[in-house]
């Protein structure tokens, strides 16, 4: 295997997800990632309790909401992680989206992209150099943090111009519920686009994919479709999917969309398809395992074993 496998460890409440995060090291998991979804456990609070209970397992976000969050307090909150965790904490950050910002924050949601570049203007100097003097549209912030904390940011990348701001401003870009050959055929082009214009080396795509273990085609497509119901919904969804030659079907997934994002069948078939994903370019993967209806516990503990298998 070339690159890092790691694995999402969410669980109902702070203290479950702790010993998930233990586990996943105590396995020989490499890196262990925290989503943002819903009014849950905060991850970045919570890896600072998992910075303290691990020596060696890599900690990310993938993602911490901007909206609710000032990038300076976003800073002051991960270089506190880094404090106690040095070169293991990595910060994915992202817009999220609309139906789930407004009626939750009552924060108008409007031009994400352009927010998301004026936050990364605060976030990623405060994290480089501990300096921001920083004037723009929609922030003011002149701040000395006590020392430059060195934490990556990555963010979240769904079309093209995320892509092309990845290349300009963050250290990788983290991808959701994506087709592999939408990342070949637009992604890779675009942070390579963005980072030769800001004069700066392509950092990586982290491709993050949900696993299904199962030797039943139809429980992984009946997994997705309750699990992952959301997403052809949103509008932003439904436009990558329609440029990556997909068309949801009644506002949801259709069983050839299942099939390019949901990487499921038994372990030597998600093995041979993780190993590919490296071979098309991608510098990192984050497994999310979605239990299969018959066994729910069962699958996912095969994902489980699986990606400790293959690091």
């Amino acid at each position: 295997m070339t690159g890092t496998i790691g694995l999402t460890c969410m669980a109902p409440d702070a203290p479950s997800i702790l010993a998930n995060i233990e586990r996943a090291e105590q396995m020989g998991i490499r890196a262990a990632w925290l989503t943002a979804g819903g009014l849950v456990s905060d991850s970045v609070t919570v890896f600072a309790a998992a910075a303290m209970r691990t020596s060696r397992i890599v900690l990310g976000t993938c993602i911490a909401q901007t909206w609710p969050r000032h990038p300076l307090l976003m800073a002051i909150q991960a270089s506190t992680v880094a404090a106690f965790a040095p070169g293991r904490f990595r910060l994915g950050v992202g817009p999220s989206h609309g139906p789930q910002m407004e009626p939750t924050w009552g924060i108008p949601y409007e031009k994400p992209l352009g927010h998301l570049r004026d936050y990364l203007a605060v976030l990623k100097p405060a994290l480089e150099r501990g300096q921001v003097d920083v004037e723009n549209r929609r922030y003011r912030v002149h701040a000395t943090l006590p020392k430059a904390a060195g934490v990556p940011v990555l963010i979240s990348a769904l079309r093209e111009k995320s892509f092309r701001l990845a290349g300009e401003w963050a250290d990788g870009a983290i991808t959701w519920v994506t087709p592999i050959t939408f990342v070949q055929q637009r992604a890779l082009a675009a942070i390579a686009e963005g980072a030769h214009a800001a004069g700066r080396p392509t950092p990586p795509i982290i491709f993050h994919a949900p696993v299904c273990i199962t030797d039943r085609p139809d429980e992984a497509r009946q997994a997705t479709r309750q699990q992952l119901a959301l997403y052809p919904r949103l509008p932003n969804y439904a436009a990558m999917f329609r440029a990556a030659g997909y068309e949801p079907e009644n506002d949801g997934w259709t069983d050839a969309m299942i099939d390019a994002v949901v990487l499921h069948g038994d372990e030597a078939t998600v093995a041979s398809r993780l190993r590919a994903l490296f071979d098309a370019g991608i510098g990192e993967v984050i497994v999310h395992p979605i239990g299969a209806p018959s066994d729910p516990a069962g699958s996912i503990d095969r994902a489980w074993r699986l990606v400790a298998a293959l690091q």
